[in-house]
């Protein structure tokens, strides 16, 4: 027969079957003291279970534990059909706006945790039992599989704890970060600013160091990279060289990193794996470390290329075509 084994110093409930034995067992005769001690239970509950016994598995199973009465200080029917009322007229609201309706047009005098705790009860059945966010439908993204259709180009401010004491306070360092979309290969280069001069400096230098004129060019809309609605009429010198070696300029929609996805993540990788790491006192000091740091990051395998490096998927699409 099975028993129950003990968790942090008390006994899991029951089964069915364990308590049809134990009533099964004592009417054929066994002495209690014996049945306590083989199943490990008390007396009252031995007798609770004789007592409610009557031939059925069923009899045996526990009875609900919700009072009869209903607590004075819980919500009310009025106030649950309020709450269900003001969800459902406006269910893009999130929970401080419903709050605030109940309390300023239904006289809701509960705490917004209340409401919060109401509100999960009552649509705990729905999916969506958040209100303050929904989550973000994520849509398939055709990666480039040829060396060259699409590079990501984004700016990454160093940190100041990497600096050492050598400098002004206020003195900033900007990494500019070019990836290859379908390769992961990477280029980086730093500067003390990040301006349309530089940046167009860094595409040529990208250029350089890739050895090709890549199709299209993805950035964010930092006035790095285009200008903004006070400079209408204005050509930007990143689209003036890009407009020279017919190279597509695509802007991705504002205050939207993710879609610039790949570069970002490389960032993140940065920081764990070099800024973390690094100290320096002057600009050529830095880019003399980040240009060592870029050769062991084109060398690092990635799972999202089958655990190669980004120099090995690059060899590997160049021996295709």
């Amino acid at each position: 027969m099975e028993i129950i084994a003990q968790n942090n110093g008390r006994y899991l409930p029951h089964t069915l079957t364990t308590r049809l034995h134990v009533v099964k067992l004592y009417k054929s005769g066994e002495k209690v003291s014996y049945i306590l001690r083989k199943y490990h239970i008390s007396k009252a509950s031995l007798y609770r279970w004789v007592n409610k016994f009557d031939g059925t598995e069923r009899s045996l199973t526990n009875k609900s534990h919700r009072p009869l009465t209903k607590n004075s200080r819980a919500h009310t029917d009025e106030e649950i059909n309020n709450i269900k009322e003001v969800r459902e007229r406006f269910p893009q609201y999130c929970i401080e706006e419903i709050w605030y309706i109940l309390k300023n047009k239904y006289n809701y005098t509960r705490t917004i945790h209340s409401l919060r705790r109401m509100i999960k009860i009552i649509y705990s059945d729905k999916k969506s039992e958040s209100l303050n966010t929904s989550k973000r439908k994520i849509q398939k993204y055709n990666t480039p599989e040829k060396i060259g259709e699409k590079w990501q180009i984004d700016v990454k401010y160093v940190p100041q704890t990497c600096i050492l004491n050598d400098f002004d306070y206020d003195k900033k360092f900007y990494q500019y970060t070019c990836i290859d979309e379908a390769t992961r290969q990477r280029y980086l280069y730093w500067y003390e600013e990040h301006t349309p001069a530089n940046t167009v400096d860094f595409i040529k230098r990208a250029i350089k160091f890739f050895n090709y004129i890549p199709k299209e060019i993805q950035t964010d809309n930092g006035t790095e990279f285009t200008f903004n609605r006070s400079y209408i009429g204005k050509v930007h010198p990143m689209d003036k060289l890009c407009h020279q070696l017919n190279i597509i300029h695509h802007k991705i929609r504002p205050r939207t990193p993710q879609h610039n996805g790949k570069v970002e993540r490389s960032h993140r990788n940065d920081n764990e794996r070099f800024y973390t790491y690094l100290s320096f006192s002057t600009l050529d000091e830095l880019r003399a470390k980040g240009s060592a740091y870029l050769l062991r990051s084109n060398n690092i395998p990635m799972s999202v290329l089958g655990y190669l490096t980004p120099n090995e998927m690059r060899q590997k699409i160049e021996s295709y075509t």
